[in-house]
């Protein structure tokens, strides 16, 4: 069961993927713009996640759904995947928010 978070995050993404490329929602527009919104997504909140865990504020969770693997103190690699997660469904919302704008009897 050490996977189980990660495959939760893995098929999350794949519906992410999925629901992107159905609607072209962000990166079926601008791959090129999407990969560098989603880097720097990732990186503000993972360097909002050092800041936390320098400062006392963020603590790593032991649980038997995780891998127990880390890449930095008191951050399991499970972070970097739900980061990824959360900026992606944040961009998807985006564009299809800014798609009815613009063409408002359209499917989102």
């Amino acid at each position: 069961m050490t996977l189980l978070y990660l495959a939760a995050l893995l098929v999350a993404l794949f519906g992410m993927v999925m629901l992107d490329r159905r609607f072209t929602l962000f990166f079926w527009r601008d791959a090129r713009r999407a990969g560098v919104v989603l880097a720097v997504g990732v990186l503000f909140f993972f360097a909002w996640d050092l800041a936390g865990v320098g400062g006392g504020i963020f603590f790593r969770g032991e649980t038997s759904f995780m891998t127990g693997l880390q890449v930095a103190p008191e951050i399991p690699l499970e972070e970097i995947f739900f980061l990824a997660l959360l900026c992606y469904l944040t961009m998807n919302v985006y564009g299809a928010l800014t798609s009815r704008q613009h063409n408002p009897g359209a499917a989102p």
